[in-house]
C-alpha cells in the first residue's frame, strides 16, 4: 500500500477516490514513571522514552488507516496528515487521516 503526504503519486494516475479513512491510537503514558526511567533524556533535552511512544502510537494509526482503507479497495492513501495530541490522565493520541484512492501505474 502506498501511503504518502502528498495529493498525488508521480508516475501513477489516480483512477477512484474511495474516501477519507482515518487510524487512531491512544497510548497510555505513565508521567512518573517514564520520568524517572529517562531521566538522563530528559536532562539532555531529548526523552527517548516519549519518542518511542509517539513512534509506536504514529505506526498503529498508519496501519489502522491501510487497513481502513484496503477495505474500501483502496492500493493507496494520499494526503495523509498525522495529528499528536495529549490527554488528560497522561493519555496521548495519534490520529492519521488521508484519502483511500485506487490508482493504476502508468510506466
Amino acid at each position: 500500500m502506498l501511503v504518502t503526504t502528498t495529493p498525488s503519486l508521480e508516475g501513477k494516475q489516480i483512477e477512484r477516490y474511495l474516501g477519507i479513512v482515518t487510524g487512531e491510537a491512544i497510548m497510555g503514558a505513565n508521567v512518573v514513571r517514564d520520568f524517572l526511567a529517562s531521566v538522563t533524556d530528559i536532562i539532555g533535552g531529548r526523552s527517548s522514552a516519549y519518542e518511542n511512544k509517539l513512534s509506536e502510537g504514529r505506526e498503529i494509526a498508519i496501519k489502522e488507516m491501510e487497513e481502513k482503507a484496503r477495505r474500501l479497495g483502496a492500493n493507496a492513501v494520499v494526503g495523509v496528515d498525522l495529528d499528536f495530541e495529549t490527554l488528560r490522565d497522561g493519555m496521548m493520541m495519534c490520529i492519521a487521516t488521508g484519502t483511500a484512492v485506487y490508482v493504476k501505474d502508468t510506466n
